[in-house]
């Protein structure tokens, strides 16, 4: 289900789902959101500190509350990833209300979990920069085009991008998931599992050494999922050392899945990067690979 698309005036509630954020960030953000005509507020405790975290798992929860709980609240925005949104999962999921159409949740990295539950509620959500990028103002061009699908996301056409030596040509429709590995992979087997058979399977991960994607992929093989996802969608893999084995992550990956038949499409511009293009999570899509680039376009009814 998709959230209502944002209009002139609507609310934005950003909080702090997990770490500290730099204040200067948030208020660049709110910046932007007002020159774009819309209505941030921040959350209470949005700016606080609490150990590595913005503020207690209680105080956290209550931000969330709160936005949840306001009918002018149209979106979401985590002001920042890092660890701490797994904390949330729980009475989040408990708490909110059966079959509600929930607001637009836009984020990425450790936000991924929270991804994970929107999906679990049949609801999309966007994979997509936080506060550090939109306080860049909103003639940015990844900010321009974040605003453009909240304000319109059934005309929003997708993502293309260039060619890699390691693709598999190839077109697949289905559901597209996931967001970083790390993340979403300690989900299985819990209500929020968001890696299923069938899916497109975006990944994307920072600072995590081959070996461990390279287990996480392992997991996947041996449950069964790997060998029957629809297709899949190899984000950016940053600041990682080569191993002995694999001079890069894309080389371990080709390897893992060159026994299946599914189309894969390399170098995606998705992750924790500067050009962390917005796309459409828990929403039908179809992912085309071809000799000169591919493409991952939402499907409307």
């Amino acid at each position: 289900m998709l959230p209502e698309a944002l209009k002139e005036g609507d609310k934005v509630a950003i909080l702090s789902p997990a770490s500290i954020i730099k204040p200067e960030l948030v208020e660049g953000a709110v910046r932007t959101l007002r020159e774009a005509g819309l209505r941030p507020e921040v959350m209470p405790h949005a700016l606080g500190r609490s150990g590595s975290f913005s503020g207690t798992v209680a105080e956290r929860l209550e931000d969330f509350r709160r936005a949840l709980a306001d009918p002018e609240v149209k979106a979401v925005l985590c002001s920042r990833g890092g660890y701490g949104c797994v904390h949330l999962l729980e009475t989040l999921d408990r708490e909110m209300e059966k079959g509600r159409r929930l607001p637009w949740l836009i984020g990425f990295s450790d936000v991924s979990a929270l991804h994970a539950l929107w999906g679990s509620r049949g609801m999309v959500s966007v994979h997509a920069s936080m506060a550090k990028q939109l306080a860049k103002g909103a003639e940015d061009a990844l900010n321009t085009e974040l605003l453009g699908l909240l304000r319109d996301p059934v005309s929003f056409k997708g993502t293309e991008w260039e060619a890699h030596p390691y693709n598999r040509e190839g077109r697949a429709e289905g559901m597209v998931a996931g967001g970083n590995l790390a993340v979403v992979s300690e989900l299985t087997g819990t209500p929020w599992d968001a890696i299923r058979p069938g899916e497109i399977l975006l990944i994307e991960d920072i600072a995590e050494p081959i070996y461990k994607v390279e287990r996480i992929l392992y997991r996947l093989k041996l449950s069964g999922v790997l060998p029957r996802l629809a297709g899949l969608v190899v984000g950016q893999f940053t600041d990682y050392r080569p191993s002995a084995d694999y001079a890069a992550m894309e080389d371990m990956v080709r390897d893992m899945v060159e026994p299946y038949a599914f189309p894969v499409a390399f170098n995606a511009p998705f992750g924790h990067v500067d050009g962390n293009r917005p796309v459409l999570l828990n929403q039908r899509s179809r992912l085309t690979v071809g000799p000169k680039g591919a493409y991952l376009v939402p499907l409307f009814d």
